[in-house]
């Protein structure tokens, strides 16, 4: 049983403290104008009031709408600030009567507005984080149109792009999300009604925009959206209190990378069964101390499959992992992770006597979470298959040249002379197998895992060879000599494996140590940088020095591109890397290796 105390995550700790420093967000969300998002937000802001509590209202759009403009009555109304915008007054939301009086709750519609030129902000939202960071608490309003990740989906529903569109960062913020929804149905009679728009827009909007399927469609939008909201929110409670998932309030997927099989059909498995239940779903590969074993081509299918997640929509990353069950499963109820997706691996039925497979110690450690096994590519040829095998076994032995068996050879030649000398002189028999193990270790800790194997194997037959009677010959009489060789075997080769994984992770943690203390140095230097030059100057050293790479960095000017900085610092681009660039700066899509 596991002795591991649960604690809040961090992270969790630290967005919640942080929550606490500012004031309080509530988004009335729907899915289409007159669902009746601002009645609600006021019907709302009337028992807050009844209460006691000192509510102002900022800025209401009532749009003619009688039953809105009757919820007004009686609220504290900050005057509007009067701009002039091409020849025509406009009358805006005044940021700094609304800072200088300073309420409890401040109401403030139409979140996604574009505000006139000439204001402090160009965008309503931003005059809503800073009521926010002045900690005043702000209620607003927001349709689902607006949220610029679907901004394209809502173009291709409605055959209308939206032009106001806000970062789904506020949403994500957002303290309580409250959705306001109508039917379709309802919706169409409100509008036929006139209690939507009037006169001839009405006609308009239900002639375009207020359509039953375009309502179906955006009401599913918004529906999926508030609950992706509250799963967000459910998640971060559970962490900030330490609370061990999974709970089955929703569905969440992880699909488990690795490089067999073909870790690009597991992204694919996860987000079928995603999109089959409605649910959300995470990419992720664990770097355990073999991912430093894996061939160039091998990394680079990992990286082509965490590419291919988040192009279909998922949360991709890598994670360091020194125990790839125990940190799956901590990752899993982190995240309350419901499915786990994994690969079948070709694994020969007699390793199952050295230990269980992944599947088997997943299923075996947790009695929560179901495991969906993709199986294999059978067009694998089973050569390859036990190359590969072989390869991942070797380790560092499969380096050019045969320096690290040679080397067991001598550790082992090493043994037996010292052996002999213990025996020779110091009359001292019994210590000879522990010559013989302290070699094995040597080249276990010095060269891993196979080459210790062979000094092992080495070991045995020198010590019958040379010191079990009768000597020089392979021949053993006695059976308490048997008995020996045979643990002497089972040690060397446990103490050897054990040694080497040892190594591996020992090696690990230098590299991780390397990459950590490479970040800390940029972020030091990112803080004392003064000038643009400057940072663009420390930002590409820092990742040609990390990456191995000549880094060009490119910022436009005057609607061109222009080189600002570049390591080594007389690198220059060809023509066709600058026709590259700017087709990548114009169409905001990424080329090159990976891309279409």
């Amino acid at each position: 049983m596991s002795t591991e105390i649960e604690r809040p995550d961090p992270n969790a700790l630290l967005a919640a403290a942080t929550a606490e420093s500012r004031g309080r967000l509530k988004i009335f969300l729907g899915a289409a104008p007159g669902v009746g998002k601002t009645y609600a937000m006021l019907e709302a802001a009337r028992a807050r009031r009844a209460d006691g509590i000192d509510v102002v209202i900022g800025i209401i759009e009532t749009h003619g709408r009688t039953e809105t403009a009757s919820l007004v009555e009686g609220f504290e109304i900050l005057p509007r600030r009067r701009v002039v915008y091409r020849d025509r007054p406009l009358d805006e939301f005044d940021l700094d009567a609304a800072l200088a009086r300073r309420p409890a709750l401040l109401l403030v519609d139409e979140l996604a507005h574009t505000n006139a030129a000439g204001s402090r902000h160009p965008k309503r939202y931003q005059d809503v984080e800073e009521l926010l960071a002045a900690r005043i608490e702000v209620w607003t309003t927001l349709n689902i149109q607006h949220l610029e990740s679907l901004n394209d989906i809502v173009a291709k529903i409605t055959h209308i792009r939206v032009r106001e569109t806000l970062p789904d960062s506020m949403l994500q913020r957002a303290d309580e999300v409250e959705l306001v929804d109508l039917t379709p149905e309802d919706l169409l009679q409100r509008v036929r009604e006139g209690k939507v728009y009037q006169g001839a827009m009405a006609e308009r909007a239900a002639q375009n925009f207020f359509q039953a399927s375009n309502l179906t469609a955006l009401r599913e939008l918004a529906l999926r959206r508030t609950a992706e909201r509250v799963d967000d929110q459910m998640v971060g409670l559970m962490r900030q209190q330490a609370i061990a998932g999974p709970w089955p309030a929703g569905e969440r997927i992880l699909a488990c990378l690795s490089a067999r099989p073909d870790p690009q059909a597991i992204v694919r498995a996860a987000r079928r069964l995603a999109d089959q239940i409605g649910a959300k779903w995470t990419a992720i590969h664990f770097e355990t101390p073999r991912h430093e074993q894996l061939s160039d081509q091998a990394r680079e299918g990992i990286r082509e499959a965490l590419r291919l997640a988040e192009s279909l929509g998922g949360d991709a990353r890598s994670l360091p992992a020194a125990d790839l069950v125990t940190e799956m499963l901590r990752v899993a109820r982190n995240q309350n992770i419901t499915q786990i997706v994994l690969g079948k691996t070709r694994r020969p039925r007699w390793r199952e006597l050295f230990g269980p497979s992944l599947v088997h110690e997943l299923l075996r450690a947790n009695d929560a979470i179901a495991v969906h096994i993709v199986p294999a590519d059978e067009r694998e040829p089973q050569g390859e298959r036990l190359t590969a095998a072989i390869r991942r076994r070797l380790g560092n032995a499969t380096r050019p040249g045969i320096v690290p068996y040679l080397a067991a050879i001598g550790a082992v030649i090493g043994a037996a002379l010292a052996s002999y000398g213990l025996w020779w002189v110091l009359v001292l028999e019994k210590a000879q197998p522990l010559v013989f193990l302290a070699a094995v270790l040597f080249t276990a800790i010095r060269f891993g895992l196979m080459p210790s194997i062979l000094a092992a194997i080495l070991s045995v037959l020198v010590y019958d060879f040379f010191f079990i009677p009768p000597r020089f010959s392979f021949t053993i009489t006695d059976w308490e000599d048997v008995l020996l060789l045979g643990v002497f075997v089972i040690v060397a080769i446990l103490t050897s494996n054990l040694a080497a994984r040892v190594r591996e992770q020992a090696r690990e943690a230098r590299r991780r140590f390397k990459t950590t203390s490479n970040l800390y140095d940029f972020a030091r230097k990112l803080a004392d940088a003064r000038a643009l030059d400057d940072l663009c100057w420390i930002i590409v050293h820092q990742i040609a020095t990390m990456m191995s790479a000549q880094i060009v960095l490119l910022l436009p000017d005057a609607e061109r591109l222009t080189v600002a900085a570049g390591y080594p610092p007389e690198d220059e681009l060809e023509p066709g890397d600058w026709a590259a660039a700017n087709w990548v700066w114009t169409k905001s899509v990424a080329a090159g290796r990976g891309s279409d």
